[in-house]
């Protein structure tokens, strides 16, 4: 979910000086970089091997398609199920990259190796920035920190759960849903986001013991368009209940 977009893509638009983009960018590459630890423990756990896991994560490079894969793996899911959800999680990234073509408006030759760095957090960094130039350099900075970041503890999270051996006896298997949930919950911030993310809850808990692995996760994003109806329902009802006051103000205003 990026947020609203603010950047002023504009010639004449004044935006913030270089560092105060970079210190931003790299706290963002290295504070969600640090999670691919969390990925790379939960692949192994899941029966992909070393090369496996990093092969994901240098090609795939999504974090929350490669831990629905992943976990829907773990859990016993058919291989085709499981890519399933991990491409309809990854979808959102085409929008984004939709938004950011207006904005970064890069050299036509670029754009092909730029889209593999069109995820969550560098949208986000890039729409926060007041002009062009700001954008293009948080997004530079934060994909070239979290893609290296990244992969790295990506290598070291599958090595040391080789390591270690089982990792359900560490209690390991919960890493990548903790990361994950730490990383969606700052971004509901309105009634309409939680509400969503608890009925995705809801149905995925829900059909969990009736489905097999990797189908609740797909049954889940119908959370969204079911949250977004509602949310129409409710402008609508407020919109008529506003027009019967107005109504109502304007007849007692001329009974008067």
């Amino acid at each position: 979910m990026a947020p609203t977009a603010r950047a002023n893509t504009g010639p004449g638009g004044r935006g913030r000086p270089d560092a105060a983009v970079v210190r931003d960018a790299l706290g963002v590459g290295i504070a969600v970089g640090l999670s691919g630890f969390a990925f790379g423990v939960t692949s192994a756990g899941s029966g992909l091997t070393a090369w496996q896991t990093c092969a994901l994560s240098l090609l795939v490079f999504t974090g929350a398609s490669q831990f629905a894969l992943v976990g829907a793996l773990a859990a016993g899911g058919n291989p085709f199920t499981a890519a399933a959800g991990a491409f309809f999680l990854g979808v959102r990234n085409a929008f984004y990259g939709l938004r950011l073509s207006q904005v970064l408006a890069l050299p036509r030759a670029v754009r092909p190796f730029a889209a593999q760095w069109v995820i969550d957090e560098t949208t986000a960094v890039s729409l926060a920035q007041r002009d062009r130039r700001g954008a293009r350099l948080g997004f530079a900075v934060t994909g070239v920190s979290l893609y290296v970041l990244w992969n790295l503890t990506t290598l070291l999270g599958a090595l040391g759960a080789e390591a270690i051996g089982d990792t359900d006896a560490w209690g390991l298997d919960a890493a990548g849903p903790a990361v994950f949930l730490a990383l969606l919950a700052p971004m509901l911030k309105t009634a309409t986001e939680r509400f969503t993310a608890a009925l995705a809850v809801v149905l995925g808990l829900g059909l969990l013991p009736l489905l097999p692995a990797g189908v609740p996760v797909l049954v889940a994003a119908l959370a969204a368009p079911v949250a977004l109806w509602a949310e129409g329902r409710r402008g609508a009802r407020q919109g008529r209940d506003t027009s019967e006051r107005a109504t109502a103000e304007r007849d007692a205003e001329g009974e008067r």
